[in-house]
């Protein structure tokens, strides 16, 4: 079995080259494997099951004066089919970064943009809807793409104020798809009562395989209503990554196409039906590739998920 550091040897080159190298270089190893695609519910669009976040790592670059690294990440991302690219005006530059990295390379509106509505009620107060919309104008300057793909009420932030605001737009044909995100437990009833109340294209929520709290409730409700779901965190942050360190993704991994612990997490999370796309952040080219290879051939089935859990519980 290799590990994540062998395949991270797909390719040392750069930009276009890093992409193009890496894709046949995953066509080499894996042989003709079609990429998974998840149908969004409200419309029935496609889309890879994979994409790019960008706080984390990927915001701590975004703040420095040499981006180019994001620029091969982008590079990376396109060149091998994917398309969504999740981001917000709180993760620092990100957005703006992203907006003119994409306008540099002429991909632009080659990304699935999925944004966030970031104005957060203060002292009591409701969220202020001048700052709302003044928020999204910035955010449609800096994408330079109309219609913007997804925009998200980000965690829960004053629904009755702002989820109203995102849906003008999107009857307006400004926005393509409106949604409402989470990753904090105390907000999962709140977003259970917005799933069952509004008419939502997405829902953004954490999940990974320490992390099933989505099973119980909130993923059954999204595919009775129709909902997309989008999975931060698919790593746990850097939980995942902890608790594997120095560990060899385990030989039966490969009945299923995991390489590398990133695969392993990855194919975890889209083997839920509920899941229509993972965005984990990176600053790193190589590692896009290898979050995108999870995205190909097969997924674990019940039962074999069931060993994963059981096998990452032990460790």
């Amino acid at each position: 079995m290799k590990t994540r550091r062998d395949f991270l040897k797909l390719s040392l080159a750069a930009g276009v080259g890093l992409a193009t190298q890496a894709r046949f270089a995953w066509a080499d190893h894996h042989g003709a494997m079609r990429p998974i695609m998840r149908t969004i519910p409200s419309s029935g669009e496609a889309i890879r099951a994979i994409g790019l976040g960008s706080s984390a790592t990927f915001a701590q670059v975004a703040r420095s004066e040499d981006v180019s690294a994001l620029k091969e990440v982008f590079t990376a991302l396109v060149g091998n089919g994917g398309t969504v690219f999740d981001t917000a005006p709180s993760y620092g530059a990100s957005e703006e970064v992203a907006g003119n990295i994409a306008r540099e390379l002429g991909i632009s509106d080659q990304v699935f943009w999925a944004t966030k509505l970031n104005v957060v009620p203060r002292g009591g107060r409701d969220a202020d809807p001048v700052a709302a919309q003044t928020q999204i104008a910035r955010s449609f300057e800096r994408i330079n793409k109309r219609p913007i793909d997804l925009i998200q009420v980000h965690n829960m932030a004053d629904i009755p104020i702002q989820l109203p605001i995102l849906q003008e737009l999107k009857q307006e044909g400004n926005i393509r798809y409106v949604g409402v995100t989470t990753t904090f437990a105390p907000q999962y009833e709140g977003l259970v009562e917005v799933m069952r109340t509004q008419p939502l294209d997405f829902i953004g929520v954490d999940y990974a395989i320490d992390n099933l709290t989505m099973e119980e409730t909130i993923f059954p409700l999204a595919q009775e209503r129709g909902i997309a779901v989008m999975v931060y965190m698919p790593f746990g942050r850097a939980r995942l990554w902890d608790k594997v360190r120095g560990k060899e993704v385990p030989d039966w991994a490969s009945e299923f196409g995991a390489a590398t612990w990133a695969q392993f997490f990855l194919k975890f999370v889209l083997a839920h039906p509920a899941v229509t796309v993972a965005t984990p952040a990176t600053s790193r080219p190589h590692h896009m590739v290898d979050n995108l290879g999870a995205a190909m051939g097969m997924l674990p089935d019940e039962e074999m998920r069931q060993r994963m859990i059981a096998h990452i519980a032990a460790l």
